[in-house]
Order: C-alpha cells, then structure tokens, then sequence
C-alpha cells in the first residue's frame, strides 16, 4: 500500500504546503482509522515511507507483566481502500487551511490600512463586504449614520481587525474610523504618502464633519494647499468618498493659541489666552462671527477642542466688554455711592465676579 508521493510533492511546489505537514497528518488520520477497526490494539503507529509512500503499520500493547510495550508490524490486507480515503480527506483539508493560512497572512498585515470592496449582504446590524480573496464583516457601530449602503455599492472601508476564528478568518472594517481620514489623504495627496506633508491629528463626526491638522515637513510645500489641489480636486475626491462629509484643513502650530485659532476656521477669530494650569483656551471673536465659531449645536468648537487637545471658552467681543464692566469697581461717595451694576451690599460693598 503506497501513498502517491510525488502528488504530495507537486503540492508542496505549487500551494507552498510542506510535504512533511501532509505526511504527518496523514499518519496521524491513517491511525486512527486503524484503531477503529474491530478487535484493534489499544494504540497503533502508523509510518509512511517519506521515498517510497510505503504506509506500515505498527500495533502496540502494553506488556503489563513486564512494563514494556511491545510492537509488531500489522498492516491490514484491505487498508489500501482506507488509505486512499483518507488521504484524500487530508490532503482536502491542508489545501483548506493552507489557503486560510496564506489569505490571514496577506490581510494581517493590511490591518490598519484602506481596502475598496463591494457591499453583499446586509441586515439591519451587518453588511457583507466582499474583498475579493475573503468577505469583511462592517458592524453597525461601524457605519456612518447618513450612509445607506446598496448591494453592489464599491465603498472603501478601513480594516480594524483581522483574526483567525472557528468559522476560518475575520475581517472587521469601518467607515466611521478616524483614520480613514487619514488613508484618504495619503490615497489623494503623494505629498502624504510620501512623508512630506504630516497629518497630525483628526477629529471626526462621521457623516457631519471632519477637521484635519497638517503641517509641511519642506518650508517649500504649502501642506494646506497640497491636501486641497488644484481647484480643489483632491479633497473634493475624498469627501465624494465620504459622501458629502465636510472636511475643514487646518494648519498645525506647536503654539498653542494660534493652533486653536486655527482649529476653530472658518470662523475669524480675534484673539486667544491661554491658561496652561487649567488647559483652557479663552477666545474672542468678533460678535458676527460668534456663531460660525461655536457652529450649529456647538460641532465647530467641540471638534476644534478634539483636534488640539485644549478645552476652547468662545466670547464675543461684546460678551467680553460687558464682562470687563462688570469688573470696573468706584469708590463709593460719602453720600453713600456704590460702584457700577452688579455691586452689593451698602457703600464700598465688593463688586461680584463676572457674570456666567
């Protein structure tokens, strides 16, 4: 009985799967296909010539009286039929698990990275992505809100996780992430992808709005200008792919209040005091621009606070005026004055803080 040993060495050549994995499978399943056999021995080795493909078996039995286990060869007449079963079986399964193997090791290390795929399957809590070699799972919590995805949509997804799992791989992607921000932007801009413009930071409201900080690695590259491009192709084709989500580049500064003054475009913004104990950015604008800096339920400020790390206090220029009267103290006269408005108390009581 003869296993084809050149098949398994073609095998080895074309789908990389080692001969000597295959062979040693084969002995284990070979063996206990022999241990179910009627009246068998209690454990039985199986060994497959690695030249020939000559299959024997070995019977083994422990020799109670003497503590030894004795073995004799004992290759059943009709285990050729047996074998070529089996070997099929095996064979059958490595191809599978070398193909799992191969197709983990080419999406672990896409993790981290943009994959275009094209939308299946879909229930209110998944959608099906296929990726061509294996389908990617994007979870509801993965989804953009305002996104509604059609079966045959091409969407570029960011992939999360990759991992091994009962039912073979598992590749969890998003289009919520951050970061998909950023692998937009190097797809878009060889500036990026080249490492001479940096995107520092993101922060994102998927579906809503995005604020990007860049800065240029070369005094000769404007990085604002690169991300946009000419007539402003290149983040036009990233918020296609978002679908419409708008995206405000900001430039980056290692000072503080001018980097929040950026971060809260496109609104003007007239000045910014920074208190380092409290991590606290006062800004003023002027009174028209109130508004656009805070933006529509507080997204322009909130994002801005993300993007720079600082917790951002907005005023008007006339907020900021009524603030400091209410802080102007005048002695009281004899005839019993007091100060300005917001005083208490008789003459010369103290003056209250400045109203919230």
């Amino acid at each position: 009985m003869n296993i084809p040993i050149e098949e398994l060495r073609f095998l080895e050549r074309e789908k990389g799967i080692s001969l000597e994995t295959v062979i040693t499978a084969l002995e284990s399943a070979l063996a206990a296909a022999y241990k179910r056999r009627p009246n068998a021995p209690d454990d039985a080795r199986v060994v497959v010539d690695r030249d020939s493909g000559e299959v024997t078996v070995y019977a083994q039995e422990l020799d109670e009286n003497e503590q030894v286990v004795r073995e004799w060869e004992d290759t059943p007449s009709d285990f050729g039929r047996i074998a070529a079963v089996t070997a099929k079986q095996v064979i059958v399964q490595r191809l599978r698990e070398a193909e799992r193997d191969v197709t983990f090791g080419e999406y672990e290390g896409r993790k981290g990275d943009i994959v275009t795929g094209i939308v299946q399957q879909r229930d209110p809590r998944h959608i099906t992505v296929d990726l061509g070699k294996v389908e990617a799972d994007l979870p509801h919590a993965e989804q953009v809100p305002s996104e509604h995805y059609q079966h045959n949509d091409r969407i570029k997804v960011y992939v999360t996780e990759v991992s091994r799992s009962p039912r073979g791989l598992r590749v969890v992607v998003s289009r919520t992430h951050p970061d998909l921000i950023r692998r937009l932007f190097e797809l878009e801009v060889p500036e990026i992808a080249e490492g001479i413009v940096e995107i520092t930071n993101v922060a994102r409201e998927p579906g809503h709005r995005t604020k990007i900080a860049v800065r240029s690695n070369d005094p000769g590259v404007d990085p604002k200008g690169a991300c946009v491009g000419p007539r402003g192709m290149r983040v036009r084709s990233v918020v296609n792919e978002l679908r419409g989500e708008k995206i405000d580049i900001v430039l980056y500064s290692d000072d503080p209040g001018q980097f929040v003054a950026e971060a809260l475009s496109p609104a003007k913004v007239k000045s910014v005091h920074i208190e380092e104990a409290e991590r606290t950015a006062h800004v003023i604008v002027p009174d028209y621009q109130l508004s656009l800096a805070i933006g529509k339920e507080g997204q322009n400020a909130r994002l801005a606070a993300r993007l720079t790390g600082w917790r951002i206090d907005i005023k008007s220029e006339s907020q900021m005026a009524e603030r400091r009267s209410d802080r102007v103290y005048e002695p009281a006269s004899p005839a019993g004055r007091t100060g300005r408005a917001g005083t208490q108390g008789g003459p010369g009581g103290p003056v209250t803080g400045p109203r919230r």
